[in-house]
């Protein structure tokens, strides 16, 4: 099966499975969403909506967050990942947005010179804030999109070309948030079942299910002994 043909029906699955797709992280504007997605690094979005909403409360706008120390929005957010270093990034990232004219800029080059914010930050905000498509690629995509033999990327970047291509430009915004979300329900990173996920079990190759069998033994035996 091409892959042109692979990403048609894996549209129709996720169209039927997920015609509702939500934007996970709570947010009030764009200010507040970027926020939100930068604080999402290697931390839940679950853990995410929990600490901003003090946060938002305290600095709902740049001019209020970059008045704030960094060590108060540091409290704020210390039950996540990196809280240090996101705190610093947040400060600077609003005395700069204040510096400019205290708007979010609607350009990738602009949003991906702001302090903790990388083109997949900068995507988010873009397809989801913005409208503008994009196909933001992070590893939970990067995943999925190797499982199902949509590219053979070895890193996102290349990832995010391959899907580019064969999915049409006007759903991109939507399967990225599809994506995710049938992730999370049906397509875990570990212990998958993949002759039973309505994606994996006629999108993976025999070869790739082999492998990740073998590697679910391989942790169970170390977590054993």
């Amino acid at each position: 099966m091409k892959r042109s043909e692979k990403a048609a029906r894996i549209q129709q699955i996720l169209n039927r499975l997920h015609p509702s797709v939500p934007i996970p992280l709570d947010h009030l504007d764009p200010f507040t969403f970027l926020l939100a997605i930068l604080l999402s690094a290697q931390t839940t979005d679950k853990k995410v909506n929990e600490v901003t909403p003090a946060l938002f409360a305290a600095a709902p706008t740049p001019a209020a967050m970059a008045e704030l120390p960094v060590e108060e929005i540091r409290d704020h957010i210390r039950q996540i990942g990196l809280a240090n270093t996101k705190a610093k990034n947040i400060h600077r990232l609003s005395q700069m947005l204040v510096e400019g004219g205290g708007e979010v800029p609607r350009s990738f080059a602009e949003l991906e010179a702001l302090p903790g914010v990388g083109h997949k930050t900068a995507s988010v905000l873009m397809a989801q804030a913005f409208g503008v498509p994009a196909f933001p690629v992070d590893t939970h995509i990067h995943r999925l999109a190797h499982r199902w033999g949509l590219s053979n990327g070895t890193t996102v970047v290349k990832t995010e070309r391959d899907l580019k291509k064969i999915f049409p430009e006007k759903n991109w915004n939507r399967l990225h948030l599809q994506i995710i979300y049938f992730g999370r329900e049906y397509c875990p990173a570990l212990y998958h079942d993949l002759d039973g996920c309505p994606i994996c079990s006629w999108a993976a190759t025999q070869k790739h299910k082999s492998e990740e069998k073998r590697a679910d033994r391989e942790r169970r035996q170390r977590r054993r002994g």
